[in-house]
């Protein structure tokens, strides 16, 4: 099994380290993951500079851009083997709900789903990233059961949250949808020393919605999520209805 890591909150981020940990009892693996901080960067490609990759370690690059350029690169330049399987995290905080959108770790393996590659974003939904080094048994049986799958759906990518407790209290897996999410109070206006205002995008408080059946309400009960998400992001079942508005004259 030839596994690639990457993650959004730089190559010497706690979670990264402890899911090639455990992506190491399952394969062979190499690690291609940002030189900074790249959270919220979505699925940003960097297409109007040149990107650097440096190798650091031996099987470990880093990469002046965003999650989606380390996957590009990886599988197009870096790696003298395809993966079978693109793993990203573990995410230093929670990816739930409408955090999918935004999140550089699910564009991580958004990126390889494009690519034909099976992937897996894992996240922690507590704000205590040395916490994460405790749930390396619980990833290293999960990873092992889902990519031992020889049904792994195609353009399709898992999307998995773990829950803010020690890890010998996880109660099980559950098979999530998303729950819905509002920041509020999420922009702070400020006056720099010119006088000059600006604004700081962030923080505030957030509200969940989340009934049975939802990575919220998974976590919150103590379960790993873990939901699957798929690229086509079609309304469906609205196409027939959009039809009948007679848009086209």
């Amino acid at each position: 099994m030839r596994i690639l890591c990457t993650n959004d909150d730089g190559y010497l981020a706690t979670g990264l380290s402890v899911l090639a940990r455990a992506a190491r009892e399952l394969g062979d693996v190499r690690v291609v993951a940002p030189d900074r901080e790249q959270s919220a960067s979505s699925h940003s490609l960097t297409m109007r500079l040149p990107l650097r990759a440096q190798r650091v370690d031996d099987g470990v690059y880093r990469v002046d851009g965003t999650p989606t350029d380390c996957v590009a690169l990886a599988v197009g330049e870096l790696l003298d083997w395809r993966p079978d399987f693109v793993l990203s995290g573990v995410n230093h905080g929670a990816n739930m709900g409408e955090d999918v959108l935004y999140s550089g770790t699910v564009a991580g393996a958004m990126e390889a789903t494009i690519l034909g590659i099976p992937a897996v974003a894992i996240s922690y939904i507590g704000s205590e990233s040395d916490r994460i080094a405790g749930f390396l048994p619980v990833l290293t049986r999960l990873i092992s059961r889902i990519v031992s799958r020889d049904d792994f759906p195609a353009e399709t990518l898992l999307n998995v949250n773990l829950p803010d407790i020690p890890p010998e209290e996880v109660r099980g897996v559950r098979v999530t949808a998303l729950a819905r999410r509002v920041y509020t109070d999420s922009i702070t206006r400020a006056t720099d020393p010119r006088g000059r205002p600006y604004y700081w995008i962030g923080g505030g408080g957030v509200e969940w919605s989340g009934a049975e059946g939802t990575d919220f309400h998974a976590v919150d009960n103590g379960y790993v999520s873990v939901t699957p998400l798929h690229l086509d992001l079609t309304n469906h079942a609205l196409l027939s209805d959009v039809e009948e508005w007679g848009l086209d004259g």
